[in-house]
């Protein structure tokens, strides 16, 4: 289940988020991929060094965040954790309406997006580490998600987006049946 009851981040992140917060002079929005979806939102139990996001609203502060909270920022430096921006992931085209903010409320200007767990694994899609398969199996496992629900998603939301189809086809069948076979109804 979502940590969407937690007010605040846990440190390092907390401490970051915060300080980055107050170097904004207006609101940001921060649509959040990858492992800090996972694993502060989600809770994975796996730790990350880094925020992947996907699109900032507006997009006039893409460079700005990177300059302010990216790898080698002072506040990445202090902190030991980073902003990545990541805008290559093939998302879901209704993926906005299902974002989920993180931490309503708890900062001013700052304002983080998760991705629906369905939309987080389907981002997870191309590249097919075998860190993204652990995290699909989590996030399937512990949100005991459907499998029905991320098959047509995939078919009417991403696939049609995709350039290697029969590629991104194999690789849903396979964590389809490794990572959901216990979840589905027999």
């Amino acid at each position: 289940m979502p940590r969407s009851d937690k007010a605040r981040p846990p440190s390092p992140w907390a401490e970051f988020l915060g300080e980055l917060d107050s170097l904004l002079p207006e609101q940001v929005e921060v649509h959040c991929i990858g492992g800090f979806v996972a694993s502060v939102f989600y809770g994975l139990p796996r730790p990350t060094a880094d925020v992947d996001y996907y699109c900032v609203q507006p997009v006039r502060f893409v460079n700005a965040l990177e300059a302010m909270a990216g790898a080698n920022s002072p506040l990445a430096v202090k902190h030991k954790v980073h902003l990545h921006y990541f805008p290559a992931n093939a998302l879901p085209e209704e993926y906005e309406a299902r974002l989920v903010e993180m931490f309503p409320r708890r900062f001013k200007n700052l304002r983080l997006y998760a991705l629906d767990p369905y939309d987080l694994i389907l981002s997870k899609l191309e590249r097919n580490s075998n860190k993204d398969r652990d995290d699909v199996a989590y996030l399937a496992r512990s949100l005991r998600l459907v499998p029905e629900v991320l098959r047509e998603r995939y078919e009417k939301e991403l696939r049609p987006n995709l350039t290697n189809e029969s590629r991104h086809d194999l690789t849903l069948k396979l964590w389809l049946e490794s990572c959901f076979e216990s979840l589905s109804p027999t």
